[in-house]
């Protein structure tokens, strides 16, 4: 099998050979001219055509360079925003602790204020409860006192007119008259 392969090859060389004999040098062929030429177009636009595409890449990567930029500008801004947010989102919470906290110190405040209040309310009414009594206490005395002199008085008015005469009754009131007006200066 090798050996056919390379009896192959070496007929194929042989015709190569024998075609090239036919037609002369190899810079002669229509062919050959046309590989020069694409190669010399290739080349020659090799150079506009590599920096045309450099610089649309450069473009691009710059856009991409841009975009990328702004992206992360936005991002920065994003976060310091969800920061301020959260910042004053804490600082609320902690004005709403705060102002829980006074409102429930006020209400201890209030409702002490308010106890403290009511006991001295409730001392003052007891207080004027026992003046109160100590005025009706008083009073009744003054009655009662009233009410013995008047029952006394009845009671000598009764014993003085049952045991003196009416002649005795008579000195003993001109005398209470002369003694009246020492008593009254």
């Amino acid at each position: 099998m090798i050996s056919s392969a390379f009896a192959a090859a070496a007929e194929h060389g042989a015709a190569v050979a024998e075609h090239a004999a036919h037609h002369g040098p190899f810079y002669t062929e229509a062919h050959f001219w046309v590989d020069v030429a694409f190669i010399l177009v290739v080349a020659l636009a090799y150079r506009p055509v590599s920096r045309a595409i450099a610089a649309g890449l450069d473009a691009r990567a710059a856009k991409i360079r841009a975009r990328l930029d702004e992206a992360h500008k936005l991002r920065e801004e994003a976060q310091e925003m969800l920061a301020t947010y959260q910042r004053k989102q804490r600082d609320a919470m902690k004005e709403a602790e705060e102002i829980i906290a006074h409102a429930k110190a006020e209400a201890e405040r209030l409702a002490q204020q308010a106890a403290r209040d009511l006991e001295v309310s409730m001392k003052r009414r007891e207080q004027q409860a026992i003046d109160r009594i100590t005025q009706a206490e008083a009073q009744a005395v003054k009655e009662v006192q009233h009410l013995a002199i008047d029952v006394a008085i009845g009671a000598a008015q009764k014993v003085i007119g049952e045991s003196l005469s009416a002649a005795q009754t008579g000195a003993l009131v001109d005398t209470a008259i002369k003694d009246l007006s020492a008593k009254l200066h």
